[in-house]
Formats: C-alpha cells, sequence, structure tokens
C-alpha cells in the first residue's frame, strides 16, 4: 500500500510520497520535485514532516528516504522561495520549518537510510545527515556552500557534520565550500557507504536486510540508546531500562533459543 502527501498550489512544486513493501517492514519515503532538483520549499518540508510522522506511528522497521531523478539527490533549498524573505519569516518560517521535518527524521524510532544518487548540496546534504545512514553513489558529490551565497547551513548541517567528520572537518566542509566525492564523503564519515551508480541499489539493499534482521524493538531501542548517549545521558541508567524492556519480549526469548538451536532467529516483535 502507498501514501501520498502531495502540494497543490500549482506546477512545479513537487510532492512527497510514503510507499511500503509488501511485508510491511520497509517504509520509503520519496521526494519528488525532479523539474526543480528536488529543490526543498516551506510546502516539500511541511509534507516531509507530515510523511515522517505517519511512518514514526507505522509497522515499518526501516525508513528509506529517495529523491526523484537519476542524477540530483537535492540541491536543497530553493533559492527563490526565501531569498525575498525578511529576517523574522527567515526565522520564524524556513528555518523553523527544516529543522522540524528533519529533527523529526532524526528522531524516527526506526532506522534510516538516505540513498544518495547524485549531487546532495545544501539542505540536500544536511537532509542526507538527518538519517542514520547514508549510502552514496562513487560518482555523486555533497557539499556545503552556503557561505557562497551570503548565509550559512541553516537545517543542523553544522551540528550533524561536526558530529560525523569533527570540528576542523565541518569548518573546511562550510567555510571552503568543499565538494567531496562519494568515497571522499565515507572517508571524511559522511556517508556510511560508497559504490558505483550501478551497484548502489545492491548496496542498499545489504544494509537493509542487516538492519531488517535484528530484532526490531532491541534495534530500535539500540538506536534510541546512541541518539541518548550521544546527548550525554548515563547509559547506566538507559542501557539497564532498555535490557529490561527487551527482556519482556518474546524476541529476547527467540534470539537465545536460536542461539541454542543454531538457526536463524525468527524475530516477531515490534
Amino acid at each position: 500500500m502507498s501514501t501520498t502527501t502531495a502540494t497543490t498550489a500549482g506546477p512545479n512544486l513537487g510532492q512527497v510520497t510514503v510507499e511500503y513493501s509488501p511485508d510491511g517492514n520497509t517504509a520509503t519515503i520519496l521526494i519528488d520535485r525532479a523539474s526543480k532538483l528536488n529543490a526543498l520549499t516551506l510546502q516539500l518540508l511541511n509534507d516531509l514532516d507530515t510523511a515522517v510522522r505517519e511512518v514514526g506511528a507505522s509497522k515499518a522497521r526501516l525508513v528509506i528516504v529517495r529523491t526523484a531523478g537519476d542524477k540530483v539527490f537535492c540541491v536543497g533549498a530553493d533559492i527563490n522561495h526565501f531569498a525575498d524573505l525578511s529576517a523574522a519569516g527567515m526565522w520564524r518560517d524556513w528555518i523553523a520549518t527544516g529543522h522540524r521535518a528533519f529533527d523529526a527524521l532524526a528522531r524516527l524510532r526506526q532506522p534510516s537510510i538516505a540513498v544518495i544518487d547524485g549531487l546532495a548540496f545544501g539542505g540536500g546534504l544536511e537532509l542526507a545527515l538527518a538519517c542514520d545512514f547514508r549510502v552514496i553513489a562513487a560518482e555523486a558529490k555533497v557539499a556545503l556552500p552556503e557561505t557562497g551565497l551570503g548565509t550559512v547551513p541553516g537545517w543542523g548541517g553544522t551540528e550533524r557534520a561536526t558530529e560525523l567528520t569533527g570540528r576542523a572537518r565541518a569548518k573546511e566542509l562550510v567555510l571552503t565550500r568543499r565538494q567531496l566525492t562519494g568515497d571522499e564523503a565515507v572517508s571524511w564519515g559522511l556517508a556510511t557507504a560508497a559504490a558505483p551508480k550501478a551497484e548502489l541499489e545492491d548496496t542498499v539493499a545489504r544494509l537493509s536486510e542487516e538492519l531488517l534482521t535484528g530484532a526490531p524493538l532491541a534495534v530500535q531501542l539500540g538506536k534510541q540508546l546512541i541518539d541518548a548517549a550521544a546527548d550525554g545521558a548515563p547509559s547506566r541508567v538507559l542501557e539497564a531500562l532498555a535490557g529490561g524492556l527487551a527482556a519482556a519480549t518474546q524476541d529476547l526469548a527467540e534470539g537465545v533459543a536460536a542461539f541454542r538451536d543454531k538457526r536463524p532467529a525468527q524475530f516477531t516483535d515490534n
């Protein structure tokens, strides 16, 4: 089944759709504004926020974020939609809406994969950074070029890039507007894996399988624990609580039984 959230104000404004795999385990969020290189508008950001919240409430165990077209992942913010905003409008509407949508994506209980099949600049890279994993085509390029426009990354790029690459490389990325290839993005820590474009889907499929074969609740708890630890939460408290919750599920018993029987586990809990 699939659910679609679409803009309606006119042509070339794009749409965001959600499609589920036949077994319901994987939800794919597609941002489709290919005619404008998937440039993001306020409406698309709001639609993305709606799609993310739908997926978060679903039984899906994995979320994949894609964009339409085969050359550009996303060129970032649509300059024509923010260039004339007042200072208050930039603060109140543009920046806040992007943060709300991307933060909702980052906070999903399910693990998420961004499939970067082409250029990911500015807000496009920030969109990918809000996912847990980034699989990128070796031929793709990523960058945060905002200082060349007289502004700065506004949708979490400075924070997430610093967390992934360290302070010095984040400064190089933002201040020099350096463009990285897919392989360089992996070496910098911005991407999880790179592959030639012809092998990109195989790489995504392998990572997806690895994520889906873990116990669903344990995978989601693990993600939450790591995010909490990154924010300074004490593991001795949260791991005890999460371990207690995991112990109450059928999946722990199944995992132990499968280990003893030397067979693949058949997990069922969500």
